[in-house]
C-alpha cells in the first residue's frame, strides 16, 4: 500500500469513527418536550392558597419542599425540578386562566397534582385538547380514570364514589334500620359520593335517606343546612364536605346536642385542619376510611418510612404542623410523580410521561398505609384502589378491619 493509499485510508477510518461518536452522541441525547431539558424539568401546578378551600393549600407548599429536597440531592436524572404553582382560590374560572398561563407562558411539561373537582373539570379537555399531561389530580372524582375519552388525564386518591360505596355498606352493616342524612358540595365532588351512596342503597334510598342537604362553596356558614339535616330525625350523617366545611358541621352538630354516627369524606381527615377547629371532643367517634399513615399516631414511631418523612419536615417545612393529614398526602404523590420521572429517563416528552404514569407496579410511597399500593395499567387510571375503615378516637384517627379492596369501578 502506497503512503498515498495509507493517508486516505487513515482519513477514511477517521471519519467513520467521527461519524460514529456523533451518531452514538446523538442516540444517547434526551427526547424533549416544552418545559424539560438536559438540565431541568418544568411542573406546574393550581391550589386555592386562598378562598373557601386554602387549608387543602400545605399540600403545594409540602410539593414545593419536596421538589426542593429533590434537587438538593441532585435532581432526577441530573435535572433539577422547577415547579411553579399558582393559587386558583377554588375558582374554576381563575383554575381556567392559571392553568393556560403554565401551559403557554411558562411551558410546563405537565401540570401535577392541580386540585378541585370543579376546577379540573374546568381545564380538563382544555389538557388533553393540548396533549399536555393532567397528572395526579388531587380528587377523588370518578372522571379520571377515564383513559379512552382523556387519555391525558389521570388520578391519584382512592375514588369519592368507591368511598362511598363503602360507607354504605357499612352503614348497612352496623345500622340495618339506618335513617341516613347526607350533607354534601353542590358539585361534582359531593354529586360522586351521592351516587356512591345511591349505588348501594339502591331501591331502599328513599327509606334509608331522611334528608340531604347541598351546599356551596360561597357559603360563609352551613348552620342552617345542619339544623334541618337534624330535625329530620336522621341518626346517621354522611359528611361530603371540604375542610372548612367539614369542621363547621361537626361543630355545628355538637352545639345542637346532634348525635348521629358520623361519616366524614376522606378528604376532610385532618386532624390539624377539620378536626382540632371543629373540637377534639365533638370529632370523637367521627368514621371515615383511609389510606394514609397518620404522622401524630404513636403506632408510627418506630416506623423507618415515617422518620424519613418526619426528617423531611423537620429540615424543609420547619413549624409544619405533623397532624395535618395534608403533609402526609403532598409527601405521597410528590414521591409518585418522581418515580415516574425517574422512569422516563432520558425522554422527557408528554407522551412518555403518561406512558410511564400508566406503567407503576406496586410502589409505595412512604407514608402510604401498610399492604396498599399504586399500579396503574394502559386501561387502569386509577393509582390507589383500596381503603382501610378508621374512627377519630382519643384525638387521632385509629384504623380497624381490613384493607378493603376497591376495585377498579367508578
Amino acid at each position: 500500500m502506497s503512503a498515498r493509499q495509507r493517508l486516505r485510508t487513515a482519513a477514511l477510518s477517521a471519519a467513520i469513527i467521527a461519524f460514529a461518536a456523533a451518531s452514538g452522541s446523538a442516540l444517547a441525547e434526551g427526547k424533549y418536550d416544552s418545559g424539560a431539558s438536559d438540565t431541568e424539568i418544568r411542573i406546574g401546578s393550581t391550589m386555592p392558597y386562598s378562598g373557601p378551600a386554602s387549608a387543602y393549600g400545605v399540600i403545594g407548599k409540602t410539593e414545593a419542599a419536596y421538589f426542593r429536597m429533590v434537587n438538593d440531592k441532585g435532581g432526577i436524572n441530573g435535572r433539577k425540578i422547577d415547579f411553579i404553582s399558582y393559587d386558583d382560590a377554588y375558582s374554576p374560572p381563575k383554575a381556567v386562566e392559571q392553568t393556560r398561563k403554565l401551559i403557554e407562558s411558562d411551558d410546563v411539561l405537565f401540570t401535577f397534582n392541580a386540585l378541585g373537582t370543579a376546577t379540573q373539570t374546568a381545564v380538563q379537555k382544555y389538557m388533553n385538547g393540548k396533549k399536555a399531561p393532567q397528572l395526579f389530580v388531587a380528587s377523588g372524582a370518578s372522571k379520571w380514570n377515564d383513559p379512552k375519552q382523556f387519555p391525558w388525564t389521570m388520578g391519584w386518591q382512592p375514588s369519592y364514589r368507591v368511598e362511598a360505596r363503602i360507607f354504605a355498606k357499612y352503614i348497612l352493616k352496623t345500622r340495618p334500620d339506618a335513617r341516613v342524612a347526607v350533607f354534601y358540595a353542590n358539585d361534582d365532588f359531593g354529586k360522586d359520593y351521592v351516587s356512591g351512596l345511591k349505588d348501594i342503597f339502591g331501591e331502599r334510598w328513599s327509606s334509608i335517606v331522611a334528608a340531604k342537604e347541598s351546599y356551596e362553596n360561597s357559603e360563609p356558614s352551613i348552620a342552617s343546612h345542619i339544623v334541618r339535616l337534624k330535625d329530620s330525625g336522621a341518626d346517621v350523617l354522611v359528611n361530603i364536605s371540604t375542610p372548612k366545611f367539614a369542621a363547621q358541621a361537626i361543630k355545628k352538630a355538637a352545639e345542637i346536642g346532634w348525635k348521629p354516627m358520623q361519616l366524614l369524606t376522606n378528604v376532610s381527615i385532618s386532624s390539624g385542619a377539620v378536626m382540632k377547629p371543629a373540637g377534639v371532643e365533638a370529632s370523637e367517634g367521627v368514621l371515615s376510611a383511609g389510606y394514609l399513615k397518620d404522622a401524630s399516631d404513636p403506632q408510627w414511631v418506630n416506623d423507618e418510612d415515617m422518620k424519613t418523612f418526619t426528617a423531611f419536615v423537620d429540615k424543609y417545612m420547619p413549624g409544619a404542623n405533623l397532624s395535618d393529614t395534608h403533609l402526609i398526602y403532598g409527601f405521597a404523590v410528590a414521591q409518585t410523580v418522581e418515580q415516574v420521572l425517574r422512569q422516563c429517563g432520558d425522554d422527557l416528552t408528554r407522551e412518555n410521561v403518561m406512558k410511564q404514569a400508566a406503567s407503576l407496579k406496586d410502589f409505595v410511597p412512604s407514608t402510604l398505609m401498610p399492604g396498599i399500593r399504586i399500579n396503574t395499567g394502559a386501561a387502569d387510571f386509577a393509582p390507589i384502589e383500596q381503603l382501610r375503615m378508621m374512627q377519630f378516637k382519643n384525638g387521632r384517627w385509629v384504623f380497624f378491619g381490613d384493607t378493603i379492596g376497591a376495585g377498579t369501578g367508578g
